[in-house]
């Protein structure tokens, strides 16, 4: 019989096919025990199992590129932390040998244990790491019977189950899912967000979901309107193929828009720049239009190696992605390692109290200053090869400004001492993703050339909400009034200087918020080159005039409802 079950529509995108429905994962294992002559085999089991699943996180790690291997890369890094703890290998060792339990049985027991502990914590973002514990536990449980975590023969299927975790949204991809619906989840999660990425349809939030699908049922997708219908009748079916060649006809229009200016209907451009760490990035970008590459993550070249890189591969890097785009600006993000972000070679702490909170960005290359000054080095050097900007991340007040400053500075003159080419002027810029930095500029913003916001953080850090934890999803938005104050105030600070802003942060790339940033003042957005072309459409659909004028009032908005009807009545 047809059902309909409506979610929020997360990741844009058709799909038709059966339903495979996943129920949260609780490990259901009977008790069983071995016999002291199997023991040593079944340890040997569980050895086998945690050296599968590790080098099968390695070569998913290897598998990604770009964007995906950071969002993606740092749950997988979480995940196999987990698996290196030598508690958990300890642990099932003696069930096994003391108790007699099979391998399986034992995991069960580990499970319920780490569970049990995680529960009684009072912390919400603490409890709500239970969902990486059954991750990790699904997957060596899987890994026991050499069989993929829950993914075999999925090609064609829609995926529908409580939650998906960030790491498992590439591999579903390149299972062959079709769409995925979850019963939980936000618009701003790292899941929702990498569906999006990966053109990936996803339905979040779809509450009846596990109890109205069966699995085998037949499902139409519609994550344009966050629809579900479950075993459609001829009129859905017709109506699909309607909207799966209107969608079609969507993307080919969007196609047409590679060559077009990125300008409002009353004639004000709008510059898309993009946010790069890899050649493929550069090329996109560079294919697209871009205006220049405004956010160029460094941290590439430290994760996934046991070595720092010297200069010169610094400077490689840096160079070649300046010659890729032939003149236009690229943007040099200084080294923001830490928080969630650990590399091997052991510059960022890895069991830091509050990483996120702690030695990151500017502060841990400040720490480090010899290893700062080669990075400066090597970006100048690029600099002679095209235009180049230096943007430092994570700036809380003017001493960090006037340090990197005087650093700058310093290196640049022993460069030329050296006969070393460097370009005249190299703008230095700031990233601002803390409230402090965003209060504070007043005080600093004639002592940098541009700033980029960082959006992701500065919401994290305005409202004392981590994006990742599911708990607060509802707390952890952009169209707090707050941020939009905030942001609203750092657009003026920084038009009164006169130094051009860019929004580097998710919802530059979101089409929703596109006439909320262009409304506050913004001209410049920067963000991954997949997402240009919506992007750009959304600009081209919008009076600008008409858009600063009706949009006055929103940086006294006094509560998220009158933020989100404004928001409505411009994408109506």
């Amino acid at each position: 019989m047809r059902r309909a079950i409506q979610g929020i529509p997360a990741a844009r995108g058709v799909a038709l096919g059966r339903a495979r429905v996943r129920m949260p994962l609780m490990l259901e294992v009977e008790r069983e025990t071995i016999q002291p002559d199997e023991v040593e085999a079944e340890v040997e089991r569980v050895h086998d199992a945690i050296e599968f699943v590790r080098a099968e996180m390695h070569e998913l790690r290897q598998r990604l590129h770009g964007a995906l291997a950071h969002e993606i890369g740092e749950f997988l890094d979480l995940h196999a932390l987990m698996l290196d703890d030598p508690e958990l290998l300890q642990g099932l060792d003696t069930l096994i040998r003391t108790k007699g339990y099979t391998a399986d049985y034992a995991l069960r027991k580990q499970r319920d244990r780490v569970a049990h502990v995680f529960l009684s914590m009072d912390d919400p973002y603490l409890r709500s790491r239970i969902d990486d514990i059954d991750q990790v536990i699904g997957r060596l449980h899987a890994a026991l019977h050499r069989r993929d975590a829950d993914l075999q023969g999925v090609a064609g299927d829609i995926l529908v189950t409580d939650a998906v975790a960030p790491a498992e949204i590439a591999q579903l991809q390149a299972q062959g899912v079709l769409a995925v619906v979850t019963t939980t989840g936000s618009l701003l999660s790292h899941t929702a967000i990498l569906a999006r990425s990966l053109h990936l349809p996803l339905i979040v939030g779809a509450t009846q979901a596990l109890t109205k699908i069966n699995d085998g049922d037949v499902l139409i997708v519609d994550a344009l309107e966050g629809l579900v219908i479950c075993e459609p009748d001829q009129t859905d079916l017709t109506a699909h193929r309607k909207r799966v060649d209107a969608f079609k006809r969507e993307r080919k229009q969007l196609n047409r828009l590679r060559r077009e200016p990125t300008r409002t209907r009353d004639g004000v451009d709008i510059k898309l720049w993009a946010n790069a760490e890899s050649r493929e990035d550069i090329a996109e970008a560079h294919g697209l239009g871009a205006a220049g590459v405004g956010l160029y993550r460094t941290e590439f070249l430290f994760l996934g190696t046991h070595e720092i890189p010297d200069e010169e591969k610094q400077f490689n890097a840096y160079r070649d992605a300046v010659l890729g785009m032939t003149g236009r600006t690229v943007t040099i993000r200084t080294l923001d390692l830490g928080a969630d972000k650990s590399d091997d070679t052991g510059l960022a702490l890895r069991d830091e109290p509050n990483p996120a909170l702690g030695l990151r960005g500017i502060r841990l290359s400040m720490s480090r200053e010899k290893l700062f000054e080669i990075q400066l080095r090597a970006i100048a050097r690029a600099s002679a090869y095209g235009p180049v900007r230096v943007l430092l991340p994570m700036i809380t007040s003017r001493e960090e400004v006037l340090y990197a400053a005087r650093l700058f500075d310093r290196v640049r003159k022993s460069l030329a001492e050296e006969g070393v080419a460097v370009a005249e002027h190299i703008p230095l810029g700031a990233m601002i993703e803390i409230p402090a930095a965003a209060i504070a500029l007043p005080t600093f913003v004639s002592k940098i050339d541009f700033l980029s916001v960082g959006t992701n953080d500065l919401v994290q850090y305005l409202l004392a909400a981590d994006r990742n934890n599911e708990a607060l999803g509802d707390l952890y938005t952009p169209l707090h009034p707050a941020f939009i104050r905030m942001l609203s105030d750092i657009v003026r600070t920084a038009r009164k200087a006169g130094k051009p802003v860019a929004i580097c942060g998710e919802i530059a790339a979101d089409e929703a918020f596109t006439p909320l940033l262009l409304g506050l003042g913004i001209e410049e957005l920067s963000m991954h080159p997949g997402s240009f072309l919506q992007i750009r459409k959304a600009v081209r659909e919008i009076d600008h005039a008409q858009l600063v004028q009706s949009s006055r009032a929103l940086a006294r908005a006094k509560d998220r409802a009158s933020i989100m009807r404004w928001l409505e009545s411009r994408t109506a």
